[in-house]
């Protein structure tokens, strides 16, 4: 058939419009059914050779019904280590109910175990948190700890750390496009005329959170409107996209804005950015302590001028490496911290953006302060109720409701005892032998067993 219309194609002349125009439509239906005939053996072969590279037997283990029991954990385990030869032998011990991980983890196959330390005592001087404090650290640096416990009692002895959280409010900022520039100042003028509504459909999908403010960024024919929530004692990036979304349809409905995407990476979740350092995300904490002479000399062993000239030089140093916010470490506590006490461990990326400043005072002591301005964490929801990390936010008195701004406090004190231990192991040149010492300990042959300290008992 196909054959013969190719044929009665050949015989038409061109000199006929009309003949010419039947040639060109039936070949361009030539080509199509090829292309099509084409398509068909490649998509043929291309499934073949698609199930050469992954088969049934590849995909993980998954059972709707039992997902998370331990006996069908168990049976995914073993399908690992029997697809990767790993032994996961420690992998599959844990005491986690692993029912109540359900919209925290996917694919479950056990659980990590990292080692936790505890330094202490910290004198905090703060409006939440008041009191000694011994906090939970895990980690696998060597020396980590041991650099906490020693800045923890300079500050102690120093009288503790003033912390305030002086701001508290989550971002989140969608972006939304408009027929053209000319009709972007209509589209703001009704968004500040229309807050109030906005804000009560956006707090109808959550009972903690508050929506604060809506603050606009024009970018030719597009706006982000940073959505500021305070999201109370839940970290809250679940609680504002949601209603942030709600709100976004809201605005769909009643505007001339064309489209809208509910993220525009304004906010910077997860990433160090300028407008975060400036503005804030999550709590700014602010924190400072009046190191006396005499107590530096004696749990230092560095007077206020030794940690004064270091500061100097890192800080001129973070400003040649274009730095967002300067400091020792903050990430070191902030990572150990957060795995310890259940918070969103990528949030350390946010939080280490903060800056640390020393001067000498009248009386010739050094006084430390740190701006924190993106500290996000929860006491409520996520990870916090996972038995382990609510074991420690009970060791800081932080778990549960009202509890916060506690901890935002108690790590801003954390922090600080970072800088001032790290700053002084530089100053005296004792930060390499202290790693010296501890590597050659870790390298003493270690027997490991699945046994706890309880059946040694």
């Amino acid at each position: 058939m196909c054959g013969g219309d190719a044929m009665s194609v050949k015989g038409v002349t061109h000199n006929d419009d009309h003949a010419t125009a039947t040639v060109s439509v039936l070949s361009e239906q030539m080509s199509f059914l090829d292309k099509l005939e084409s398509d068909y053996t490649q998509n043929a072969f291309e499934t073949r050779e698609r199930k050469k590279i992954i088969k049934k037997s590849d995909m993980i283990p998954r059972n709707k019904q039992d997902n998370y029991s331990h006996e069908f954990i168990g049976k995914r385990r073993e399908w690992l280590a029997e697809k990767t030869g790993a032994n996961l032998l420690h992998v599959g011990q844990y005491s986690i109910d692993p029912e109540g991980l359900k919209s925290r983890v996917e694919n479950m196959v056990g659980s990590v175990q990292i080692p936790l330390g505890v330094a202490g005592p910290l004198k905090v001087n703060g409006e939440y948190a008041n009191g000694l404090f011994y906090v939970p650290l895990a980690t696998t640096e060597g020396t980590l700890v041991e650099t906490y416990q020693r800045g923890m009692m300079a500050i102690t002895m120093s009288g503790g750390a003033i912390t305030r959280v002086v701001k508290d409010a989550l971002s989140f900022s969608p972006v939304f496009f408009m027929e053209s520039l000319a009709s972007m100042p209509t589209f703001i003028n009704w968004i500040k005329g229309h807050f109030n509504e906005i804000k009560a459909v956006a707090e109808s999908t959550t009972v903690h959170g508050k929506l604060n403010e809506i603050v606009p960024y024009i970018l030719g024919r597009r706006v982000m409107l940073d959505f500021r929530y305070f999201t109370g004692d839940a970290m809250g990036l679940n609680m504002v996209s949601i209603a942030t979304d709600k709100a976004c349809n809201y605005i769909m409905e009643r505007t001339d804005a064309v489209e809208y995407y509910l993220a525009s990476n304004l906010s910077s979740d997860k990433k160090v950015s300028f407008f975060n350092f400036i503005n804030g995300y999550g709590k700014e904490v602010a924190v400072e302590v009046t190191f006396p002479r005499d107590i530096m000399l004696k749990y230092l062993g560095m007077t206020p001028e030794d940690i004064y000239d270091f500061w100097h030089i890192a800080f001129l140093g973070g400003c040649q490496a274009g730095m967002v916010g300067i400091n020792g470490h903050f990430a070191n506590a902030l990572a150990a911290v957060f795995m310890a006490c259940g918070q969103d461990v990528a949030q350390t990326v946010n939080a280490s953006s903060g800056v640390n400043i020393c001067e000498i005072t009248g009386q010739g002591d050094l006084r430390m302060t740190l701006k924190l301005p993106n500290i996000v964490i929860g006491t409520v929801g996520g990870g916090t109720s996972t038995e382990t990390a609510k074991e420690c936010l009970e060791m800081l008195g932080c778990y549960g409701e009202g509890k916060a701004r506690k901890l935002a406090e108690i790590i801003g004190a954390t922090l600080l005892a970072g800088e001032i231990a790290i700053m002084a192991a530089f100053s005296s040149g004792n930060f390499v032998r202290a790693h010296i010492n501890r590597r050659g300990a870790s390298q003493k042959p270690q027997k490991t067993t699945l046994t706890t300290e309880a059946q040694h008992a």
